[in-house]
């Protein structure tokens, strides 16, 4: 099986990024993609729900729209 080669237009978009802005807008856009989902966004990314936790709280701090979980259904 081979993997599926990246979109080049896109890759040319983030040369002369710092990584750090990469990587912040992709853990948002995954948590819109999730509907603000942790847990599930952790998964995709493949990083600890920790780790996401505590990226998301540096991104608040700074001031960024950080999109809020699902609020649990009270029975």
């Amino acid at each position: 099986m081979t993997e599926p080669q990246p979109d080049l237009t896109a890759l040319d978009q983030l040369v002369g990024l710092p990584i750090a802005e990469v990587e912040r807008d992709l853990i948002l856009a995954t948590l819109r993609e999730t509907g603000g989902n942790r847990t599930h966004a952790a998964a995709i990314l493949g990083v600890a729900i920790r780790t996401l936790r505590n990226k998301i709280g540096a991104y608040a701090a700074e001031g960024h729209d950080v999109p809020e979980p699902p609020s649990s259904l009270v029975a």
